[in-house]
């Protein structure tokens, strides 16, 4: 029985998607699920799975192309169709075996053929045949070489290997939807939004040392390890309760001030720029926080993000730090008002106390819109992340 493999809906504002690659090709068996093509939308890049097992039959649309939610793309062949195709393949195969047969006879000649040439001597004024066999050479070889010298007697037997100078050549690759999606919103955001990034640095040696003190124990108890995102979110959303105008959007002539912290965290995969949301985060404890950064950094990079997951958000953290990054000013995600980029931690000279100590300092970044957000606020809101990762028990105590 065949089936028609349709585009799924996948988000409530996406109308198309551009089908990135085919995992599977024609006449491939697929189990029930089994994803055989991955597909771009413009906010994320997903699976599509086969609805039955079976054999995949003709693909309708290729690789590359941008095809409308529930648009027939492929066909599927279940068991029915499939036993039936297999009992034709036979059938064929059982025919096509006398002329089997009869090319292994013809095989046999040329060898017997090729052997004489080899033991006669040619005739002085005998002219030398257009492609003489070479008798060392595979029985099948010989067979197929006399089979393209019959039918095509300006065929080459010899074909030189063609070699190209990659010199100055071009390879050009259509953007996936995702690709096109955050480059229209970055531009987006430059030209409607009034950003600046103001900076600081911070100490980590408290929360290393913490980290340090804790991991064995914590890991075992949550099966998760204890990391620094986790820190910087919890220190994120009591800045953001201090200063809520950096967890709010402009909104026409309006402001919107969110009494809810939807943290949004930079992924970097290989198929592109994702910031899943972290949903209510300021419910979640130090694990909880790093479950679900961990969940969200595997199945990106597997492709399984669900869209919802990354719409919507109130506040956004970056990390290029993980990349060796020192120092940056990283882009808002609109209509958010700020970010905070994160950086390389590096042990740096630093005055403390009269005196220069060796310390593991990160630079931080925050950029906001300065349309909603004064030089004052974001200032004082990086300055409290600052004291809350510097002295970290003030977190859980609020003070």
């Amino acid at each position: 029985m065949a089936h028609e493999i349709k585009i799924p809906s996948v988000g409530e504002s996406i109308s198309e998607v551009q089908i990135s690659e085919w995992l599977k090709a024609e006449g491939d068996l697929v189990k029930q699920d089994e994803p055989i093509a991955v597909l771009d939308s413009e906010k994320a890049t997903l699976d599509l799975p086969a609805p039955h097992a079976g054999r995949l039959g003709k693909i309708l649309h290729a690789a590359g192309e941008t095809v409308a939610i529930g648009t027939v793309v492929a066909q599927l062949e279940t068991e029915a169709a499939t036993g039936a195709n297999e009992s034709a393949k036979a059938e064929k195969a059982e025919k096509a075996e006398p002329e089997k047969n009869r090319a292994a006879d013809v095989n046999k000649e040329v060898s017997s053929a090729a052997e004489n040439l080899q033991t006669e001597p040619k005739k002085k004024d005998q002219p030398a045949k257009e492609a003489d066999i070479d008798a060392s050479a595979p029985i099948e070889a010989k067979g197929k070489v006399a089979a393209e010298t019959e039918t095509n007697p300006s065929v080459d037997i010899v074909k030189p290997v063609a070699k190209k100078n990659s010199d100055g050549e071009e390879e050009v690759v259509p953007m996936t939807m995702l690709r096109r999606t955050v480059a229209r919103r970055l531009v987006e955001a430059k030209q409607t939004m009034a950003m600046l990034t103001t900076f600081n640095e911070v100490d980590l040696s408290a929360v290393q040392g913490l980290r340090q003190e804790h991991q064995a124990a914590f890991e075992k108890r949550h099966g998760v390890k204890l990391g620094l995102m986790s820190f910087f979110i919890k220190a994120a959303i009591d800045a953001l309760k201090q200063f809520p105008q950096l967890n709010a959007e402009v909104r026409e002539n309006n402001i919107v001030y969110h009494n809810y912290f939807d943290i949004g965290v930079a992924i970097a995969s290989e198929r592109g720029l994702v910031v899943p949301v972290i949903r209510q985060a300021e419910r979640l404890s130090f694990a909880e926080l790093e479950q679900a950064i961990g969940d969200f950094a595997r199945r990106a990079k597997d492709g399984k993000l669900k869209p919802d997951e990354l719409a919507g958000g109130t506040f956004t953290l970056t990390n290029g730090g993980v990349f060796g990054s020192l120092f940056s000013t990283p882009i808002i995600n609109a209509p958010q008002t700020g970010i905070l980029g994160l950086h390389t931690i590096q042990d740096r000279p630093i005055a403390l106390q009269g005196q220069v100590v060796i310390r593991p300092m990160m630079f931080l970044a925050l950029t906001y819109d300065h349309r909603l957000v004064d030089g004052r606020e974001a200032v004082l809101f990086l300055r409290r992340i600052k004291e809350s990762i510097e002295s970290p028990a003030r977190m859980l105590i609020e003070i």
